[in-house]
């Protein structure tokens, strides 16, 4: 092997002022993240399949103790598609997962069907209430119900399932409990009065959510556990932890501490790792910024800042449901935007916005790093911006259409899809899918020229393959549809949600920092190229078999936690070593070339601070937060509380955000010219501090202390009780959510707002003026 390579550096671990010049990538770099590529998603992809073996089984026929059918396959089936089609995953959860406005719907069954069977009991052998009951007495109550519920008497041969002696008329009253939830939005959360009215749908839904709360107490045959490994947390109805649970949360944390240790060795041996700057460092704006084809993206970002803008103000209004659901200021909003539909579109808007930042941006660098300009690329911009336009305003106005129920035959297709976070419907995932691929298309005429010059084919292609993973692993929303199994879709969904935004999502930013990092001077190719493969070596290694740990409590078995639990605590190693990088950014702005000894001037500035809040919050947010509730034990009583959108709204908005709007500064600085930018940058500057600071106010505020809150209700009454009115309507739960106010106003009006202004200020004045650069030829 060539003593040239990296593989010099790491067998003789010279001190940085003694290592010898490295001019060449060891293939082991590239051949290692094949590898932990290759054999995570093998993985993955075992525990996604066994899934389909492993499942909860969904009977032919519910029946009561003297034989009557209670409910069938079909009921079950159907009440998915009506939990769906009203848009009730964006109202309360199933299993944990959906939203946080109503109910865990499997819960509040559950726990209402335990004390039926008490009552029941109670009277039958003691002519009492339980209420009414001595110590005694009610422990043996409760210990018969318990062991009634977690009886699995369900028939793999004929499909039947024989429900105990009180559950066929008491099942019979459901009906008209949901009637009532859904009566008003004060009991819903926010739901429009009356929003299911229809008496079959009612009992379909019940059967739905009978089958999901019966799955989650019965014994899993063989075993002392359930089918979602005894979740959710209800000691009435037998419900409690794992033993699993907690062996896995313990090992897992040797993983994480091991996997540290490791990381921290080799950074601290080998002096070339991390985003180290060789020679004369002054970086400069890049020449090229006013190509047509580059100029093309800046309506992608004004889109970009529109929609920003929105998802705040749907983001508001959802927030503002929890905190009183019956009224907005005095207007009843529920009429024309229920609680359901402005979070639906809270999720979809962040979605679209930050996928266009990274699509326009990737647009962008492409035509930098190509250095060419090919016949029609400008064109294909165009073409790609009003199909991406289509796809967003079609589905959004669908999703609102659909939950109104205007589209009663094709609400799948073209209304609101159901799936948290997947609500668009089919045909405008298909649209979507297609223009990602068009995207694709685009990008390799734009590098075509970079894969040709062997001193830019190792990044270009990077580019490429990063790109490429974007498209193609969006391919699991197509695999499934309103009617499949909720486990195996839970499975799948996870693989968009997690895999896809935070593993290739991940990746393709590292390409799009390090190309940007390149371009600018600030560090080689060879630095940058070296950064993106140990990345993906760290991302890869725990995010993709990590991304079971949203599967612990959904159908799969111990299998799928102990994977998921050590995997998923490695997700955190690279995560600590963001903070170094957020470092690095900030020396950088603040210090002097260390061969000439100048001031470094940064005319990106406002670009490498976005990159330095990427950095925290990935650190905090992802980090800190996302560990907090990846372990078994404490996902077990969490999963579903506000301790999970607090990870979420720092993570998603705090890295990708960031990141989104970085690009979307990044783009308008080498756009327009000098003397607009002296204009521009005061609207950034506040932009900047306004985003940052109000998402601090809404997690340090309202969304932390109000999850920590709401877990100390579920180990202390009752995953049920934390989730419904009982704690929520509480003014101890909704003085919290008052205090996320001043976060969402600051985050509005000093963030999302001057970045609109900035945006649409800098495309009107570009439209006037020629371009700041020079053209690509």
């Amino acid at each position: 092997m060539n003593e040239t390579d990296d593989n010099l550096a790491f067998r003789e671990a010279m001190p940085a002022s003694e290592m010898p010049v490295i001019n060449t990538l060891s293939p082991w770099w590239r051949r290692v993240s094949l590898i932990i590529l290759i054999s995570g998603l093998a993985v993955l992809l075992l525990i996604t399949l066994k899934i389909y073996d492993e499942a909860p089984p969904i009977p032919k026929k519910v029946m009561a103790v003297d034989g009557s059918i209670l409910f069938t396959d079909d009921d079950i089936r159907a009440g998915q598609q009506v939990f769906l089609k009203y848009g009730l995953m964006d109202n309360g959860t199933v299993w944990g997962h959906g939203a946080y406005l109503g109910p865990d719907y499997s819960a509040e069954y559950l726990h209402t069907q335990a004390l039926a069977g008490a009552a029941l009991i109670a009277r039958q052998r003691y002519g009492q209430s339980p209420d009414q009951l001595t110590p005694a007495q009610r422990s043996a109550v409760e210990a018969e119900v318990r062991a009634e519920l977690k009886q699995n008497r369900y028939d793999p041969h004929s499909g039947a399932l024989t429900m105990g002696p009180s559950y066929g008329d008491w099942f019979r009253q459901q009906t008209s409990a949901w009637n009532t939830y859904f009566s008003s939005p004060l009991q819903s959360g926010g739901l429009g009065a009356g929003a299911i009215r229809n008496p079959d749908e009612l009992r379909q839904l019940t059967a739905f959510v009978a089958w999901t709360a019966w799955a989650s107490v019965a014994n899993r045959p063989g075993m002392s556990y359930s089918y979602t490994n005894n979740f959710p947390f209800d000691p009435v109805a037998g419900n409690t932890p794992t033993a699993d649970a907690v062996l896995w949360s313990v090992l897992s944390l040797i993983f994480l501490l091991g996997g540290t240790a490791l990381v921290l060795l080799a950074f601290g041996k080998f002096k070339f790792l991390g985003w180290k700057t060789e020679g004369h460092v002054h970086p400069q704006r890049l020449l090229t910024g006013g190509s047509p084809a580059q100029r093309a993206t800046l309506k992608y970002f004004v889109i970009v800042s529109l929609l920003l803008l929105m998802q705040t103000l749907a983001g508001g209004g959802t927030a503002h449901y929890r905190a009183d659901p019956n009224s907005f200021y005095g207007f009843d909003l529920s009429l024309w935007f229920p609680s359901n539909l402005l979070r639906t579109w809270h999720l979809q808007l962040a979605i679209f916005w930050i996928s266009t930042a990274f699509v326009a941006g990737a647009l962008f660098l492409s035509s930098e790093l190509g250095g060419k300009e090919p016949r029609g690329q400008t064109a294909g911009i165009h073409a790609l911006f009003w199909a991406l336009l289509i796809v967003v305003i079609g589905s959004l106005l669908g999703e609102w259409v659909g939950m109104l129920q205007k589209l009663p035959q094709i609400w799948f297709w073209l209304g609101d899809q159901g799936w948290e976070y997947l609500e668009l419907g089919r045909a405008w995932q298909f649209l979507l899918a297609a223009a990602l691929l068009f995207w694709f298309g685009l990008l390799v005429r734009a590098l075509i020229p970079a894969l040709h010059d062997a001193e830019h084919r190792e990044i270009a292609g990077l580019f490429l393959f990063a790109a490429l993973a974007i498209p193609f692993f969006y391919l699991p929303a197509m695999f499934f549809d309103s009617s499949t199994h909720f486990s195996i879709v839970d499975s799948w969904r996870f693989w968009i949600i997690h895999l896809w935004v935070e593993g290739f999502f991940e990746f393709f930013i590292t390409v799009l920092v390090a190309t940007i990092f390149f371009r600018f001077g600030v560090v080689s190719q060879l630095t940058a190229t070296r950064i993106i493969y140990l990345d993906a070596i760290l991302y890869f290694a725990g995010g993709i078999i990590g991304t079971g740990h949203h599967m612990y409590w959904t159908g799969q078995t111990n299998l799928n936690m102990a994977l998921s639990a050590m995997f998923s605590a490695l997700e955190v190693v690279p995560l600590t070593l963001l903070t170094l990088d957020a470092w690095d950014f900030i020396t950088l702005t603040h210090s002097r070339c260390v061969i000439c000894q100048q001031k470094i001037a940064v005319p990106h500035k406002w670009t490498f601070y976005f990159l330095i809040a990427v950095g925290v919050w990935n650190f905090v947010g992802a980090g800190i937060f996302g560990f907090l509730i990846n372990l078994p034990i404490v996902s077990y009583y969490e999963a579903g509380t506000l301790l999970t959108p607090n990870h979420g709204h720092a993570a998603l908005m705090g890295v990708f955000g960031n990141l989104g709007i970085g690009l979307l500064v990044f783009v308008i600085r080498q756009t327009v010219s000098d003397t607009l930018w002296m204009d521009l940058e005061k609207y950034i500057r506040v932009g900047f501090w306004g985003i940052n600071i109000g998402l601090l106010m809404m997690v340090v505020f309202s969304l932390f202390p109000a999850g920590i809150m709401q877990l100390i209700d579920v180990v202390e009454n009752g995953y049920w009780h934390a989730r419904g009115l009982a704690y929520t309507g509480t003014h101890q739960s909704r003085l919290f959510e008052w205090l996320r106010l001043p976060g969402d106003l600051v985050f509005i009006i000093f963030g999302a707002f001057p970045i609109f202004i900035a945006t649409i200020y800098a495309y009107l004045m570009e439209r006037k003026a020629p371009a700041a650069g020079i053209e690509i030829k």
